[in-house]
């Protein structure tokens, strides 16, 4: 009984709230319209002071007080109006304030028993946790949470050859289920096919073939395939994997994070805060379950019953800044070089010290290819292979680099299943030394293949304002000032309402020598 007289007293409380704020007189508050006389008032003074400062000319003054004093003659009337206009009828709003007392009383108390339990009591910890740990003990294995979900839709091959390649991958691998290079490959492909199960399977082949020498890193990526599989939900057999992560390496991040989403799936929100706290504070800012934490841990906190938590303060992102990139454009030729030097420098520091996204080492990696730096951008790629040996598809992403850098010209082919070739996808040591060592004449064709290459795709399908910009350049440094306008009528055709796009293209413009 307790119960109902405190939510009946609550819901009254708030329903007088409401009813108060309806039955409050407005007559004496202040109408916009009035606000905004004052408002264009001090702009017909401000217009004033400039003419006499010298600011502006007559014309200008003139145009400004005549589009002042038509929204001042729009103020005034919508004033009058509001003034001669009648007020709401005063039993129409005693009986609206009726109507919402009644509703939110009535509608709450009515609602309970069908939304709520009557009768409930509280859980004392040591229930909660008992039938945390029940939920947890009981919950579905892999193959029936599988079983549950609807098929997901594959990436299909662009090319046919690469299909066909994929096909013979897999029976290799069906006829030798012992090569381990064959189930390492095979994971890689059939992930970045979306494939999620079955790149599953072959990477718990993959643990199972290194048997204790399986690092931290490969039970990870078994479960992270688990769970992608799964979407998002951490099965028991996730979670082993997850835990013999953890024994060979505590402080691996990713384990940890799953290991949080599994214990918030089984309602532990106490022992979850505490593991992605710790995360959120580790950083570094840019690693890929910032931004979940980030998003999930205030309503994870006041669950656990940390009442007064407050998150971290992000890192300054890596990079330079919109402003920066502004200034750039107004520096001349030695002076936009070393900004951009130290902007590598400051970027190259920041990866040594804390890693970083795929994207960043695309970007350091292609902008010391810009600078001549060739053997350091040589260096990077070959430790960036190293980083993302596990994860092809942000391998690719920073395979743009090494072929912005010049280090690269076409994308790595897919090895063909049985014939020795099963080296992780990407550039052998071969490849780069070779490309290293290319004739002026050959590099020259390689460049000139890929501008081309890109004016055609940038023509036909259109790109971003940092493609138009690369196009812009390459053209002009080739001597093609022709093309290079052509581009850049192109480039701000497509993107000249987009303040910050016209400024890269702009940039790179006055760069080559188009714009003044």
């Amino acid at each position: 009984m307790v119960f109902w007289i405190t939510a009946a007293a609550l819901a009254f409380a708030i329903a007088l709230v409401f009813a108060a704020t309806l039955l409050r007189a407005k007559s004496q508050e202040e109408h916009p319209a009035a606000y905004d006389l004052r408002i264009y008032r001090d702009q017909l003074k401000e217009v004033e002071r400039d003419l006499a400062r010298g600011l502006i000319d007559e014309r200008d003054a003139e145009r400004v007080r005549t589009e002042v004093g038509r929204r001042v003659l729009q103020a005034d009337a919508r004033l009058r109006e509001a003034s001669t206009g009648s007020a709401q009828p005063r039993a129409a709003t005693i009986a609206l304030a009726g109507i919402v007392l009644v509703a939110t009383v009535g509608g709450s108390l009515a609602l309970y028993p069908v939304l709520g339990k009557p009768g409930a009591r509280d859980l004392p910890l040591s229930q909660r946790i008992a039938l945390s740990n029940e939920m947890r003990a009981t919950r579905p294995s892999q193959a029936e949470r599988l079983a549950e979900l609807p098929a997901a839709p594959l990436n299909t091959p662009d090319e046919e050859r690469f299909a066909d390649l994929i096909g013979k991958l897999r029976e290799t691998v069906a006829a030798r289920p012992d090569d381990l290079e064959g189930q390492m490959l095979l994971a890689r492909n059939e992930a970045a096919l979306g494939n999620y199960a079955a790149a599953a399977g072959a990477q718990a082949a993959v643990v199972r073939l290194r048997g204790a020498g399986a690092s931290a890193d490969d039970h990870v990526l078994l479960a992270d395939l688990m769970i992608t599989a799964a979407q998002g939900y951490v099965s028991p057999e996730a979670e082993a994997e997850l835990r013999r992560a953890l024994e060979k390496e505590p402080a691996n991040p990713v384990a940890r994070y799953y290991t949080g989403q599994m214990l918030l799936q089984n309602d532990r929100p106490d022992m979850a805060f505490r593991i992605w706290d710790g995360l959120l504070r580790e950083g570094p800012e840019n690693a890929p379950w910032i931004v979940p934490i980030r998003r999930q841990i205030d309503d994870i906190a006041w669950r656990a019953g940390v009442r007064d938590y407050a998150q971290p303060d992000p890192a300054a992102p890596a990079g330079p800044s919109a402003e920066a990139i502004a200034n750039a454009a107004d520096l001349s030729e030695d002076e936009r070089r070393d900004l951009i030097q130290n902007m590598v420098d400051e970027l190259n520091d920041k990866l040594a010290l804390e890693g970083g996204t795929p994207e960043e080492w695309s970007r350091l990696i292609g902008a010391l290819g810009v600078l001549g730096n060739t053997d350091h951008a040589r260096a990077i790629w070959k430790e960036a292979q190293l980083i993302f040996a596990d994860q092809p598809q942000m391998l690719a992403t920073v395979r743009e680099g090494a072929v912005r850098a010049g280090l690269l010209q076409t994308a790595p082919e897919l090895p063909q299943p049985g014939q020795g070739d099963t080296a992780l996808s990407g550039p052998s040591a071969e490849d780069m030394e070779n490309a290293a060592q290319m004739s002026q004449e050959d590099r020259a064709a390689m460049i000139r293949t890929m501008v081309d290459t890109l004016s055609e795709r940038l023509a036909d399908q259109g790109g971003s304002a940092q493609e138009w910009a690369r196009l812009i350049t390459s053209q002009a440094i080739l001597g093609e000032r022709d093309a290079a306008q052509s581009a850049l009528d192109a480039a701000l055709a497509a993107h000249g309402d987009d303040r910050t796009a016209r400024t890269t293209i702009e940039a790179a413009a006055r760069s080559a020598g188009l714009l003044e």
